[in-house]
């Protein structure tokens, strides 16, 4: 599963470098995927929004096995 999160991560991060931000995956165990975000992203107040409305929603889209995602 974490070869298939490294995928859609590397989907999502041209959006997210677009607005001069970056995402860089931690871990994965039993369906809770860890991430950094950096760059912009990891100062901005919008930053849980991103996470949990972009990042966590596609990577629950497309692998139902996800059940969440968080910052460290």
């Amino acid at each position: 599963m974490q070869e298939q999160v490294k995928n859609v991560l590397d989907q999502i991060r041209p959006h997210l470098q677009a607005d001069g931000g970056d995402v860089q995956l931690v871990s994965v165990e039993d369906g809770i995927v860890k991430v950094k975000l950096q760059g912009a992203c990891a100062g901005c107040p919008m930053s849980t929004m991103t996470l949990k409305n972009g990042i966590e929603r596609i990577l629950k889209q497309q692998i139902p096995e996800v059940k969440e995602v968080r910052a460290v």
